[in-house]
């Protein structure tokens, strides 16, 4: 068992470990489509090296900022990752990649609003669920608004569109009203409602409908929409128990459009085989212990509901990218948390690990 004064160690290890696997991962993955696209085959993990320098910073920063203060954050959290999301949706002001519009230009960097929403919500409903605990199985007061609110942000990130990023928070929405003692009649509803806008949404969109039928089928699509996955069914089988050697995989080799991004899962699995997917998801599996512990043992309502939504955020996110990478659900455009190439994730991620060891260190003063 995980002593409460052992769960710092293990969260401050677990991520550390994470990022160096991030780190070595990126080189790895990227060093031939950088030579390829700019001709300096370290453009990538340099880049990476940058933002894990600025995500450790925050890091700190989260651990020592004491969590109370996100209570009064948490509606001016929601209010900028709306309008943030929104300004995404403005041709001109919203940069689109890949047919999606999801990012937005900060200072030469690009920002992905949707990692701050995540964050946001965890923080509203951590207020929303304490605020309203005598009442919160009242349908009008103690419910609605733990799922309208979040689910006004939802309905901006559908239309970006981000399938993955939609899941991830409404997963975290449900199980965090369900520990707040939402009523089941109450989750079973709005699961009903989520299902059938569920299949409005893929309805309406082609890219849906394709990725849906590629899950059950990849090899149907062999040289189209089942290409990335059958090639990273074919990284994981050539990896074995010990993998080929890091460097040495032939996937990334434009056969896997995003090796150092969302398939970079697929990568460890061919190059460090069986025992390098293992140890990844046992450093997984440790924040998600240590997480609950420090929810559990934290005094006050407010910091346990915090702990819960952040462990759930890093947790959740990695659970579906494995998932989708090993073809368990539909192909959905999510990082790897503290290992995938990518500025906002990285260190949204690495912030609200901070944000976590805070409420470990501090939630017995409560």
């Amino acid at each position: 068992m995980i002593s409460e004064r052992d769960s710092d160690r293990i969260l401050i290890v677990s991520v550390l470990l994470l990022v160096s696997v991030g780190v070595v991962m990126v080189l790895s993955t990227s060093y031939v489509v950088a030579l390829k696209r700019v001709g300096d085959e370290y453009y990538y993990v340099k880049k990476h090296l940058v933002f894990v320098f600025m995500g450790l910073s925050l890091f700190v920063a989260g651990s020592r900022i004491p969590y109370h203060i996100y209570r009064k954050l948490a509606y001016p959290l929601l209010i900028v990752a709306a309008i943030c999301l929104a300004l995404v949706l403005i041709p001109g002001i919203g940069h689109k990649v890949g047919g999606a519009r999801r990012w937005l230009g900060v200072a030469g960097f690009t920002f992905q609003p949707s990692e701050l929403a995540k964050f946001a919500t965890v923080v509203f409903l951590a207020y929303s669920l304490e605020a309203k605990k005598d009442y919160i199985q009242k349908f009008s007061t103690g419910f609605l608004p733990n799922i309208i609110i979040p689910g006004a942000l939802l309905g901006l990130i559908v239309i970006e569109p981000d399938l993955g990023t939609t899941v991830t928070i409404a997963m975290i929405v449900g199980i965090m009203c369900f520990v707040g003692g939402v009523r089941l009649s109450h989750m079973a509803l709005i699961g009903a409602a989520g299902a059938c806008a569920a299949l409005f949404v893929i309805s309406k969109f082609a890219y849906m409908k394709t990725r849906i039928l590629v899950f059950l089928d990849p090899w149907k699509y062999p040289d189209g929409a089942g290409f990335q996955t059958i090639q990273s069914f074919l990284a994981f089988g050539s990896g074995g128990i010990s993998g080929v050697g890091l460097g040495d995989g032939k996937q990334k080799l434009f056969y896997l459009p995003e090796a150092h991004t969302d398939y970079i899962f697929s990568v460890i699995g061919e190059e460090t085989g069986l025992l390098g997917v293992m140890f990844v998801v046992v450093l997984y599996a440790a924040i998600l212990v240590s997480g609950l512990k420090i929810a559990a043992k934290t005094r006050d309502a407010f910091g346990s509901y915090l702990a819960l939504g952040i462990t759930l955020m890093l947790v959740l996110q990695a659970a579906i990218n494995m998932a989708v990478v090993m073809g368990a659900l539909p192909p959905k455009g999510l990082p790897l948390p503290f290992i995938s190439y990518g500025g906002t994730s990285l260190l949204m991620s690495l912030f609200a690990a901070g944000v976590l060891l805070n409420v470990c260190i501090r939630g017995n003063e409560a």
